[in-house]
C-alpha cells in the first residue's frame, strides 16, 4: 500500500498537459468563484443601505454578513466529501442551483431576521459550489505546472470579483434598492448550468468514503460553536458565552478526529494534516483572509459614511488595490518555480503588513490617497499568498481526496471570512462604542441608535439636521476612525503572524 506522499508524487508525476477543452472548463468554473467573490464585497458595500432600511442591531448586522460563511463552514467538508463519492460536477450543478433560487428570495426579504435566514440557506448551497470548482480544478489539470496557473487564475478571479464588486454593486445601489445586489446570483449562475454539462468532466474517489452521518454531524457541531463562539467573544467579550461555545465545540472536534483515525475509510483523511506544507498553507490561507474581508469591513463604511462617497465612488476608489491583487496572483506564478515559498509567501506578505500599518494613520476624509496607496499594499500581499498556499494545499493532496482537501481549504477560507468579520469588526464595534462622545440635548432613540452602529449614527443625525445633528455626525466618525487605527495594528500583527508560520513550516516544498 502507498504512503500519502507516494501517492502525490505519482500523481505529479503521471500528469499530462490539457488542450483547450481543460481552459474552456476552467472559464465555466470561475462563474461561481466570480459570483461568490462579488458577493462578499457587494454586500460589505450594501451594508449600510441595509441598515438604513431594514434597522438592524449591531448584532444583526454582523450576522447578515457571518450567517453564510457560518453555515458554509459548518457544511463544506460534508459536501466536499459527497462529492468525492456521488460526483464534484454534480453537487456543483445542485448548488448553482439552489444558490440562484434562494439569492433572489433574499432580495425581497422584508426584515433583517429574513435576510439572515436567507443568507444561512445560500450557505447550504455555496458550501456544495466552493470544493467543487477547486477539486475540479486538481482532476482537469494534472501537469502542475498548468495546475499552478489554474490556480492561479482560479485565486485571481476570487480578486477579480471583489474589483467588479464595487463598481457593479455601486451602479445598482446607485439607481436600485439593496436587493438588487442579490439578484445578481441569477444571470451568473445560468451559463454555468448550461456549459458545465459540456465541458466539465464529471471526477469522483474511485474507492469513496462510505456516507458517515456521524461524522457529519459531529463536523458540524464541532464547526458551528466555535465560529459562533468567535462572533459572541468579539461582540460580549468573555463574559458571553463564548466559553462554553468553544468547550463544546473542541469537545466535538476531538470526537470527529477520534472517528476519523479509527475509521477504515474516514470521511476526511487525517493524514493531510500530518504534512506541515498542507497545514501550514492552511493557516496563511486562514489569517490572510481574516486580513482581507476585516479590512473591506471597517473600510466600506468609512469611505462612505466619513469621507462620504457614495457606493460607486467607494468602489472605484477601492479598484486600484484590487487590481494590484489579481496582478500578484499571476506575477507570483514564475517566480514560486524558482523559489520556495518560505522566501516567496512572507515577503508578500510584507507588503500587506505595510498596508495595514499604513491604514492606523489613513483616517479621516484628508487621507483618502493613503488609504488607496494601503490597500494596493495588501492586497500585493494577499494575492500573492492566497496563490501559493491553494496551490499547495492541492499539491499536497492525492488527487482522488482532491474535493475533501478543496473543503479543508474553503473551510479555512471561509472561517477566515467570519474571523475578520466578527474578530476585527467586534473589535472595532466595541471600540466605536468606548470612543463615542455623543453632544448633550440628543433624544434618546437617536443615542440608542448612534450608539449601536456608525449607520445608526449617521442616520440619526440626518434626521436631527443643523448643528445638533453635525455634531453627532462628527463624533461618530472621529470614534468610527479611532477605532480602525487600533484595529489595523491587531490586523498587521495577524498577517505577522501568517508570515512566520509560512517562513516555518513551508520550507520542505520546493516546486
Amino acid at each position: 500500500m502507498m504512503t500519502l506522499t507516494q501517492e502525490i508524487r505519482l500523481a505529479d508525476t503521471q500528469g499530462s498537459r490539457v488542450g483547450w477543452r481543460g481552459w474552456a472548463a476552467l472559464v465555466v468554473l470561475m462563474l461561481p468563484v466570480l459570483l461568490v467573490s462579488v458577493d462578499n464585497t457587494v454586500l460589505s458595500f450594501a451594508l449600510p443601505a441595509i441598515a438604513l432600511d431594514l434597522e438592524p442591531t449591531s448584532a444583526q448586522q454582523l450576522w447578515i454578513i457571518d450567517a453564510y460563511p457560518l453555515v458554509l463552514a459548518g457544511l463544506l467538508v460534508t459536501m466536499g466529501t459527497l462529492g468525492d463519492r456521488f460526483g464534484r460536477r454534480r453537487m456543483l450543478l445542485i448548488g448553482a442551483t439552489g444558490f440562484a433560487i434562494v439569492s433572489a428570495l433574499a432580495a425581497f426579504a422584508p426584515t433583517a431576521a429574513l435576510l439572515i435566514v436567507a443568507r444561512a440557506a445560500m450557505g447550504v448551497f455555496g458550501a456544495m459550489l466552493m470544493p467543487s470548482t477547486l477539486s475540479l480544478l486538481r482532476s482537469i489539470f494534472t501537469d502542475r505546472d498548468q495546475r499552478r496557473l489554474a490556480i492561479a487564475v482560479w485565486a485571481s478571479m476570487f480578486s477579480a470579483g471583489a474589483a467588479l464588486g464595487p463598481i457593479v454593486g455601486g451602479v445598482l445601489l446607485e439607481h436600485f434598492g439593496w436587493g438588487s445586489v442579490f439578484l445578481m446570483a441569477v444571470p451568473v449562475l445560468i451559463p454555468l448550468l448550461v456549459l458545465a454539462p459540456i465541458l466539465v468532466p464529471e471526477s469522483r474517489d474511485p474507492h469513496p468514503s462510505r456516507i458517515d452521518p456521524v461524522s457529519i454531524a459531529l463536523s458540524m457541531a464541532a464547526m458551528i460553536p466555535i465560529v459562533y463562539g468567535i462572533k459572541e467573544l468579539a461582540v460580549h467579550g468573555l463574559a458571553s458565552i463564548a466559553p462554553v461555545l468553544f468547550v463544546a465545540g473542541g469537545v466535538f472536534g476531538w470526537l470527529f478526529v477520534r472517528r476519523q483515525l479509527r475509521a477504515d475509510t474516514p470521511m476526511l483523511d487525517m493524514r493531510l494534516f500530518r504534512n506541515p506544507t498542507f497545514s501550514g498553507a492552511l493557516l496563511v490561507n486562514l489569517l490572510s483572509v481574516v486580513g482581507l474581508v476585516g479590512f473591506l469591513f471597517f473600510v466600506a463604511q468609512h469611505l462612505q459614511l466619513v469621507v462620504g462617497l457614495g457606493p460607486m465612488q467607494a468602489g472605484f476608489a477601492l479598484v486600484p488595490g484590487l487590481a494590484a491583487m489579481i496582478a500578484s496572483g499571476l506575477i507570483v506564478v514564475p517566480i514560486a518555480k524558482r523559489y520556495p515559498p518560505r522566501i516567496v509567501v512572507p515577503i508578500a506578505l510584507g507588503f500587506s503588513v505595510l498596508g495595514y500599518l499604513a491604514v492606523a494613520i489613513a483616517t479621516g476624509p484628508e487621507t483618502l490617497w493613503l488609504l488607496v496607496a494601503a490597500f494596493v499594499a495588501l492586497g500585493i500581499g494577499i494575492g500573492a499568498a492566497e496563490t501559493v498556499s491553494n496551490e499547495l494545499i492541492l499539491a499536497s493532496a492525492p488527487p482522488n481526496k482532491a474535493g475533501a482537501a478543496s473543503a479543508v481549504s474553503e473551510t479555512a477560507y471561509e472561517l477566515g471570512a467570519v474571523l475578520g468579520t466578527a474578530v476585527l469588526g467586534g473589535i472595532l464595534t466595541a471600540l466605536y462604542r468606548a470612543n463615542l462622545a455623543l453632544p448633550a440635548g440628543i433624544p434618546a432613540d437617536a443615542a440608542l441608535a448612534a450608539q449601536e452602529t456608525l449607520a445608526g449614527a449617521i442616520h440619526a443625525a440626518d434626521g436631527i439636521g443643523g448643528p445638533l445633528g453635525a455634531s453627532i455626525a462628527d463624533a461618530a466618525a472621529q470614534a468610527f476612525d479611532a477605532g480602525i487605527g487600533t484595529t489595523a495594528l491587531i490586523g498587521a500583527g495577524l498577517v505577522v503572524i501568517a508570515a512566520v508560520i509560512a517562513a516555518t513550516t513551508l520550507g520542505r516544498t520546493r516546486r
